[in-house]
């Protein structure tokens, strides 16, 4: 039996797309669940085992310590201010820190850091643990399509030896880059009502 040509080609176009439909759904897939399980979590610590952070940019260096006194505000700013800490603030780093994972790792020469602003970083972020405990994170300049910032996780290199870099979620650049106002906790105005002023009498007019 003899098939049209035009049935013919819809025929190899329908197996050409059932062979990119397998390969894409099933085989892609499992290659992209490999990827994703590749990807490496930046420290294993939680949120509750942390004691302090010092947060340093080109700007200013802060310095957070949990508030042993009360959950509320969770943190106190100690330096360059010593006052509540914006607890939103802290936890959205917190969670960076603790949640935060590498896209991917790469093993490059000591004196090649330069090449990813990692000797003069954008932020370094040391993390005292209440075990007394101590880890780094150093945030470099971001990759060629400002998808990840390059970073050092614990770095204790010699030099002219390989150090692994990491590539980390941009949010860290916002977690860290900020003004001193807006690591300080909120003024509530809530109860500052503003004052009524109510209408004086008027005399009535005599006759």
């Amino acid at each position: 039996m003899k098939f049209p040509r035009t049935t013919l080609i819809l025929i190899l176009l329908a197996l050409g797309l059932g062979g990119f439909v397998y390969f894409y759904e099933i085989q892609g897939a499992t290659q992209r669940q490999e990827v994703k399980d590749q990807k490496q979590q930046i420290f294993s610590f939680t949120a509750d085992d942390v004691q302090s952070l010092t947060v340093k940019t080109k700007d200013m260096t802060i310095d957070i310590e949990r508030n042993s006194q009360s959950n509320s505000p969770k943190w106190l700013l100690k330096s360059p201010v010593s006052e509540p800490a914006n607890d939103a603030i802290v936890s959205y780093l917190m969670d960076l820190l603790v949640e935060g994972k590498s896209d991917r790792t790469l093993s490059i020469p000591a004196n090649q850091l330069g090449e990813f602003n990692l000797d003069q970083p954008l932020a370094t972020i040391d993390i005292n643990l209440k075990n007394q405990k101590n880890h780094q994170l150093i945030l470099g300049k971001s990759d060629f399509n400002n998808r990840f910032l390059y970073a050092q996780a614990d770095s204790d290199t010699q030099p002219n030896e390989n150090v692994n870099l990491l590539l980390v979620s941009t949010d860290f650049n916002n977690a860290v880059n900020r003004e001193l106002s807006e690591w300080k906790q909120p003024v509530d105005n809530s109860n500052k009502l503003p004052s009524l002023s109510l209408p004086q009498p008027t005399p009535e007019n005599q006759k």
